[in-house]
């Protein structure tokens, strides 16, 4: 039995590395790896045999570097228990304790300007639904709700974060982000499939494959960004703990391709109509709209999904809050255009056709 940490370049090859020892039931995944202590130490053996209650040990990294904690009983049918408390910090010149690693001391940051980003379109958003309430959807309230929860989830990101660094715990913090990121999670596939209806728009209902959709698509990735949190907070070391983090992100990604069947549905919709009622133009004009919103949708799942999780698995580990300002920014972007693009405005192209419908 040891506790052991290893230093890596880049968090992939510890991944890669890590995943191939657990994979090899013949070696004990340690053997490899520098040593902090072992059972057969006389601070342990003295603890064991109940000569003291408790054994200390420091371990001081000389260099920086990428490091990973791990305990391994490579005595398979010897069972062990113990309680440990861990401490792994930087010290800065003061001599305080800085519980974050290297790479994420700027997260906090990040978190912070992005409340304020988020808190600031959002109140502006607000605002002009309220002056254009004559023109304004339920829709409308809905993508106001969503940015709100968003502005709540970074600032509980930025709060958990402000704490671990200092304390080293969430203080309940990371309890209030599993709760926004929840219903953030859940507002946003609502929002975007009711768009790519034109739900409060040009039909105050939802056809049954779009309630379909729903159906399925919400609870999946709920169950998926659940599952997701609790992985991570889990040890690699669990039996096939790789295999279910990557199952988990692949049902995230096809719930988010699932909710573009129906903006596909929408735009074939429009354009047949546009070949036969007469409203040519007026029909190509929100075909046009549909077409943007799909392109915007794929290119914003592409990059949060599969670009952002290249950066951080790829960054160097001093870079790692890179990735999250990233996802951050794409995230506000994708908000911003899609309140400009259907803002409540009399002259919306995507909101005619709800005067058409009264004229006929």
């Amino acid at each position: 039995m040891m506790l052991s940490s290893k230093s890596f370049a880049e968090q992939v090859e510890a991944d890669a590395a890590l995943e191939q020892d657990l994979a090899d039931d013949n070696k004990c995944i340690l053997t490899e790896i520098t040593h902090l202590f072992t059972f057969k130490d006389s601070g342990i053996q003295a603890v064991i045999n109940k000569e003291i209650s408790n054994f200390t040990f420091h371990f001081v990294v000389e260099s920086g570097g990428l490091f990973y904690l791990y305990f391994a009983n490579c005595e398979r049918s010897t069972p062990v228990s113990f309680d440990s408390l861990i401490e792994m910090y930087n010290v800065d010149e003061r001599g305080n304790k800085n519980y974050m690693s290297v790479g994420e001391t700027e997260m906090e940051v990040v978190y912070w300007v992005m409340f304020g980003l988020f808190t600031a379109i959002g109140g502006a958003w607000i605002w002009f639904v309220w002056t254009n309430r004559q023109h304004s959807h339920r829709i409308h309230y809905l993508m106001g709700l969503l940015c709100l929860f968003k502005a709540l989830t970074v600032m509980s990101q930025a709060g958990m974060f402000h704490y671990v660094e200092r304390t080293g715990h969430a203080d309940g913090w990371n309890i209030a982000y599993y709760i926004f990121t929840f219903c953030r999670g859940v507002l946003f596939f609502t929002v975007v499939v009711l768009i790519g209806t034109g739900w409060s728009y040009m039909k105050p209902f939802l056809g049954d494959k779009e309630k379909r959709i729903l159906m399925v698509v919400i609870p999946l990735q709920v169950f998926a960004n659940i599952a997701i949190i609790i992985t991570e907070e889990e040890s690699p070391a669990i039996k096939d703990w790789f295999t279910w983090r990557d199952v988990f992100h692949l049902v995230d990604i096809i719930c988010c391709c699932a909710i573009l069947f129906p903006i596909v549905w929408s735009i074939k919709h429009l354009r047949e109509a546009s070949q036969t009622d007469g409203k040519a133009a007026r029909n190509l004009e929100k075909l046009t709209l549909f077409r943007q919103f799909y392109v915007m949708v794929v290119v914003y799942i592409y990059f949060t999904r599969i670009v952002v999780y290249l950066l951080m698995r790829t960054m160097q580990y001093d870079y790692a809050w890179v990735s999250e300002a990233a996802d951050q920014l794409a995230t506000l972007a994708f908000y911003v255009w899609t309140a400009v693009k259907f803002r409540p405005q009399p002259n919306n192209p995507y909101l005619k056709l709800e005067t058409a419908e009264i004229e006929l």
